[in-house]
């Protein structure tokens, strides 16, 4: 690599502060607003759920609160949840979309049949002061459908299924994004066939959808509460892409740019809550990778016709670190603390890691 793509001496580090053996494969990993704890959430040996809190205690992870479900928990969010109230919602491998206050894990504040088959993956808004309007949880899953929750309500409030007749394709990702009033609000939800879609709360309708070419494992948008900026795509086959969404051309759609990573599948994109510009790539051969997004000079200009088409930037690649000889499968970066991340891998370990210099960049 050039000096200019990473400098190893000036780049920001990237350090396992602490590390833990877990008794369950970990799929999700998400820190406690306000708080040193996180949750990690996963599947028993026998296909029940497991939803553990951590505390950090003198540089180690320590286990404070242990919660066991009927089915395996596969994702979770704080995203729809209020700070003072921490409650988050998890998709399990029924299809349930459960709400649980960490203050009294007796039972769920809210539980609804969200979907037929597993809940692959979920997302949140309104809550944490982090978007515009009323909190709502999406969640997507192997039956194709993808949901969106108001927790007051047990009905959907709006739903993205296949046609009749159609092979359903499963739904490895969702996000929300452009939440920077009380009524604007778009969901964008990938496909293992790299089917990439986004919905218009406001509209109910389907403004947006494009095939990246690799089934999308993960999506997210630089911020949810602004108008859209940029959205980060996760694909098998090695790839992620960044889509500029600031400006849309009738024909070509965003402009995006496709970065090589990893030598695997790239899990999961997450953009650091301090500085939308600095994200974290997770990969399948256990690696985490630190990117900076530059700007153009210009981030539109004019086709022949006089309409409006987005540039892109470029990525920079700031530093790379392996933690695992297994898939890093969830990364999330505490809010309160800048460079302060918790990771779980495929090789049963649940990790916090500290990532310096980020406020010299």
């Amino acid at each position: 690599l050039s000096r200019r793509t990473m400098d190893a001496t000036n780049a920001p580090q990237l350090i396992e502060y602490s590390s833990l053996g877990v008794n369950f494969t970990p799929f999700e990993t998400r820190w406690i607003p306000c708080s040193p704890r996180f949750v990690c959430l996963g599947s028993n040996p026998n296909g029940s759920g497991v939803l553990v809190v951590y505390q950090l205690t003198k540089g180690q992870i320590q286990s404070t609160t242990k919660l066991t479900t009927p089915s395996g928990l596969k994702c979770g969010t704080f995203g729809a949840s209020f700070f003072e109230k921490r409650q988050i919602a998890t998709g399990d491998y029924s299809g349930k979309l459960n709400i649980w206050d960490l203050q009294d894990l007796k039972k769920p504040v809210f539980s609804v049949q969200a979907h037929k088959e597993i809940v692959n993956c979920i997302d949140g808004v309104g809550g944490l002061n982090i978007g515009g309007g009323a909190p709502e949880i999406v969640t997507g899953s192997r039956d194709g459908c993808v949901r969106v929750w108001d927790p007051r309500q047990i009905q959907p409030v709006c739903s993205i299924e296949p046609a009749d007749g159609e092979d359903p394709r499963e739904c490895w990702g969702v996000a929300f994004g452009n939440s920077y009033n009380n009524d604007e609000r778009v969901v964008a939800c990938g496909y293992d066939n790299g089917d990439l879609k986004m919905l218009d709360l406001r509209m109910q309708k389907l403004v947006w959808e494009c095939n990246v070419n690799n089934g999308i494992v993960g999506v997210e948008f630089d911020r949810k509460d602004i108008e859209m900026n940029k959205l980060i795509v996760t694909t098998l086959e090695s790839r992620f892409r960044v889509f500029d969404m600031r400006t849309y051309h009738p024909s070509e759609g965003y402009a995006s740019l496709t970065q090589k990573s990893h030598k695997s599948t790239v899990w999961c994109g997450r953009h650091l809550p301090q500085n939308r510009d600095v994200l974290m790539t997770t990969g399948g051969n256990g690696t985490l990778n630190l990117w900076q997004y530059r700007y153009p000079k210009k981030r539109r200009e004019d086709d022949e016709k006089g309409n409006p088409r987005g540039v892109m930037g470029t990525l920079e690649l700031l530093n790379s670190k392996r933690f695992s000889e297994q898939p890093i499968v969830s990364l999330d970066w505490s809010m309160d603390k800048e460079g302060l991340c918790a990771m779980c891998s495929l090789d049963q370990q649940v990790r916090v890691a500290i990532v310096t210099k980020l406020n010299k960049i």
